[in-house]
């Protein structure tokens, strides 16, 4: 398809330039006609699409283009579990379900929660004797201290009244902190936030922790579980995390913050940015590569975790270079060539130029020589400027 689209414009540059010799005899190249150069009029350059681009002279930025996986953020994901021994009866949200905080996502039938009841039952009760028996105490200690003020209580009986209020305020705050520890217990087990409107109380109720999406179910009613049993995770989706494995020579290089951009396959023609978040501390010895984490925002919910990415990772910055962009790059008798351009009013002189490279990313390709920065090369159409050169060699 591309052949033909090339061959289709080859005509029609052709044709262009047929129609136009005035133009391009208005201004003649002085050294006069040399291989591998042609000449295209203000038509032919419309036809073919060209445009051009200056040799860049700026800091090259080390660049590592590797594949990537996209994944939850840990940091962004609970999974949840079962906090008590029990038999599954409600399971009220599935994998891609959008929940709210403290939103109700599995009911456990189980006796913990009844025997949590029957505790803060007692502990009730027993604040309520701590504190009877406390106003009693209290209230003795208190006349005994008027009655050894007037002389009318030995100091043996006045210390026993006093011995016996400690006694009492201890119990009360025993009673006190067993009462919160029961209610906390019975808190823990329910939660906080509305009752489901089948609610039964021998029901113990796992909550959405956060705002986010169920990725993933592990239980379905009248499934036995066991404490820690895992349930259900939520995860926070505007949230995800990429990660890379880079050569071992980026090990050194790449630093938190550094940026990253990517592409997913659903998503082809639109670029994601990422930041550096973490490099582990250890080299694979298999691979001899490093991994990589970095941050992704997905606000607009285009991602997906487990999706497969090519990424595109800058390291520090090093010396000034020249550079081209990647589409000016071709390859010609097995070397790598660019076709510079020179304005002659609307037309443009071509010519092929052999280059040697460096170092290249996805977008930019170092120039090592061959060129100056005081050049301009054919950007898009390159490769039908070089099939054109190709077909004037040969004469046509």
């Amino acid at each position: 398809m591309i052949s033909l689209r090339i061959s289709l414009v080859l005509l029609l540059l052709a044709a262009a330039c047929n129609r136009e010799p005035e133009a391009a005899a208005t201004t003649p190249t002085p050294e006069g006609p040399r291989a591998d150069t042609a000449l295209v009029s203000a038509e032919g350059v419309r036809i073919a699409g060209f445009t051009t681009a200056p040799v860049q002279r700026s800091v090259w930025h080390e660049t590592w283009s590797v594949p990537a996986r996209i994944t939850l953020d840990p940091s962004a994901t609970e999974p949840l579990g079962s906090i008590v021994e029990g038999r599954v009866v409600k399971v009220y949200a599935s994998p891609g379900d959008r929940v709210k905080r403290s939103q109700v996502l599995v009911a456990i039938h189980s006796h913990e929660i009844m025997d949590a009841r029957a505790s803060l039952g007692r502990a009730k009760a027993t604040m309520s004797h701590a504190e009877s028996d406390s106003r009693v105490v209290t209230s003795a200690a208190d006349r005994a201290e008027r009655l050894y003020t007037i002389k009318a209580l030995s100091l043996a009986d006045l210390e026993h009244a006093r011995g016996n209020r400690i006694d009492a305020m201890a119990a009360l705050d025993a009673a006190r902190y067993e009462l919160e520890r029961a209610d906390a217990f019975l808190d823990h087990l329910v939660g906080d936030g509305p009752l489901p409107d089948d609610y039964d109380e021998h029901w113990v109720l796992i909550r959405a922790p956060m705002d986010g999406q169920v990725v993933s179910r592990d239980v379905l009613p009248g499934n036995v579980v066991l404490v820690g049993a895992p349930l259900i995770t939520v995860s926070r989706l505007s949230q995800l995390v990429l990660v890379m494995q880079l050569p071992e020579a980026a090990a050194a290089q790449i630093t938190t913050g550094a940026s990253v951009q990517f592409t997913v396959a659903a998503h082809k023609t639109r670029p994601f940015n990422a930041r550096v978040s973490r490099v582990l501390p250890s080299i694979d010895t298999m691979s001899r590569t490093v991994e990589v984490h970095a941050a992704v925002v997905n606000a607009n919910g285009l991602l997906k975790a487990e999706m497969f990415a090519q990424a595109e990772i800058d390291g520090p910055a090093s010396g000034a270079t020249n550079s081209v962009p990647a589409a000016a790059l071709q390859s010609l008798d097995g070397e790598s060539v660019v076709i510079t351009a020179r304005k002659l009013g609307e037309a443009l002189q071509m010519e092929v130029v052999k280059v040697r490279v460096g170092r290249r990313t996805r977008e930019r390709v170092e120039i090592l020589a061959g060129l100056d920065s005081t050049q301009i090369v054919i950007n898009d159409g390159a490769s039908i400027a070089k099939a054109e050169l190709v077909k004037r060699r040969g004469g046509g």
